[in-house]
């Protein structure tokens, strides 16, 4: 499905975003894989092999994501598909979180996403081509609690609505862009929920699929979304969360 693309994932190092650049690897992408901890993308560099290359990347630090865009346009001519996958969660009860949390929270998940997309988009757009998959998550479209994430919360509902303006201002310009909102699935963010069987048995107990879904089941959608599949799709939020949000 993404045979001859280009694609660059941040947030690679773990979980959901290094699946999704084995995914696109498997499909036939170049990938370049992106995140702060350098040692881990090596390695996923090294074990998907000639056609995948790593870069060190705070989405966070303007700089570094600049150099994230012209270092894959070096390597590999150009970018076809951006996956934003860096995100971080730290839950608290709303009340006791300090503002500069909820703030880093934001800056990572929006600001970093925002700026990503941007860096990204002005090279897709001067091209008249691309697509961009943000990951955002059910969390984004209904409360967490009482799992208690407020700032978590607040930056995927503001990624999705960001997803739904960057998709319409380029539309007409040939590059799309969605969201990927998946609901509870075993990754290095959500790793204390398992391990926590009140946690887990709550997310068994209101899925109405009654488990959390298994990391191949975001493959297909994902995509769906990066290729020419869902080449009359842009602003769109797909959700694969077993019924959660349909409750």
């Amino acid at each position: 499905a993404l045979e001859d693309s280009v694609i660059v994932v941040s947030g690679a190092s773990s979980g959901l975003g290094a699946r999704l650049a084995r995914v696109a690897h498997s499909a036939g992408a170049d990938v370049v894989v992106a995140a702060r901890r350098e040692d881990r993308i090596q390695d996923l560099a090294e074990d998907l092999g000639e056609r995948a290359a790593a870069v060190r990347c705070d989405v966070t630090v303007p700089a570094d994501v600049e150099a994230l865009v012209s270092t894959a346009i070096d390597r590999f001519g150009r970018i076809d598909v951006l996956v934003n996958s860096a995100g971080i969660s730290i839950p608290m009860a709303a009340e006791d979180e300090p503002v500069e949390q909820f703030e880093r929270v934001l800056g990572v998940n929006v600001v970093g996403t925002f700026r990503t997309c941007q860096a990204v988009g002005r090279h897709m757009l001067e091209r008249g081509r691309g697509s961009i998959v943000n990951v955002a998550s059910v969390l984004g479209m209904v409360a967490g609690a009482p799992m208690r994430q407020a700032s978590y919360c607040a930056s995927k509902g503001a990624v999705i609505n960001l997803t739904r303006e960057l998709g319409v201002q380029w539309a007409r310009k040939g590059v799309r862009v969605n969201a990927l909102a998946p609901g509870w699935f075993e990754s290095e963010m959500t790793e204390g929920i398992w391990t926590d069987e009140r946690s887990s048995d709550f997310i068994t107990r209101n899925t109405p699929m009654a488990r959390r879904g298994d990391a191949h089941e975001l493959d297909t959608a994902f995509l769906f979304l990066a290729s020419a599949g869902s080449s009359y799709m842009t602003g769109q939020v797909l959700t694969v969360d077993g019924g959660w949000t349909a409750r």
